[in-house]
């Protein structure tokens, strides 16, 4: 078993409210894309690493040379990194990824997708999502179940009803997908004029059915300074820290 890693990390962070893309932010003496990336680089069944950078991204360099001293640190052989440009949207600079491991990858090889802005993931589940969909036929994503109550909002913002929730799930990353399948479902998309927020949803325009894996609810994805503190907090228990890889300075 092995497979493939795409990081999307083309952010500007202009929701973010914050001069440097939300990645490249410091968070206990590593990037936050540092920390999205640690459990694969730990991983010996990720068998390389594709990083989609923005057009003219200044701030990968020195990420670059710090996974490279990490990487010389460590006992244990991490998969390489390599690097892709950007599309006009997240699908794709996925879909370029992709093209990236065109000459490496086989059809049938996994494929899986995180956000650089995710430092949380628990390796476990990261090793649960690869466990259950070896040798599923279509792959699936980490996910979890809505635990809040639910409102639909009307023009004015007014509460317009209560949606129930049961069986409503918020999609994670890492999202695992066949590296030709993957790409089908890119290509049709963007033929079709159409833009999915996921992996998954493309897959699904398809007519496949991914498997939802229940991950972590602390696998937030930064999008406010609020969730730099939440992070912050999560990722300096002991625990975490450990289990981040190597080279936490």
């Amino acid at each position: 078993m092995r497979y493939w890693l795409i990081i999307p990390a083309t952010g500007i962070g202009s929701r973010f409210g914050q001069a440097i893309p939300k990645q490249y932010i410091p968070v206990r003496g590593r990037t936050v894309i540092e920390w999205s990336l640690a459990p694969f680089l730990a991983d010996s069944q990720c068998a390389g690493i594709v990083v989609v950078l923005a057009a003219g991204d200044s701030f990968w360099p020195s990420v670059a040379r710090s996974l490279n001293l990490t990487r010389a640190r460590s006992a244990a052989p991490a998969a390489a990194v390599t690097t892709a440009p950007g599309g006009a949207h997240r699908s794709a600079s996925v879909r370029n990824g992709l093209a990236a491991l065109q000459q490496r990858s086989k059809p049938d090889d996994w494929v899986l997708v995180h956000d650089a802005a995710r430092p949380c993931v628990p390796p476990e589940d990261v090793e649960r999502l690869v466990s259950r969909l070896e040798f599923h036929a279509v792959g699936g994503l980490l996910a979890a179940p809505a635990s809040d109550t639910l409102k639909s909002a009307g023009e004015t913002g007014q509460v317009a009803r209560t949606v129930d929730r049961s069986g409503l799930w918020r999609a994670l990353t890492p999202q695992m997908f066949r590296y030709r399948r993957l790409c089908e479902a890119l290509d049709s998309a963007a033929a079709a004029g159409q833009t999915p927020t996921d992996e998954s949803q493309a897959i699904e325009w398809l007519g496949d059915q991914p498997l939802l894996v229940e991950g972590s609810a602390a696998n937030i994805k930064i999008t406010s300074p609020e969730d730099l503190v939440i992070a912050t907090a999560l990722l300096g228990r002991p625990a975490d820290v450990a289990a981040g890889g190597v080279g936490v300075s």
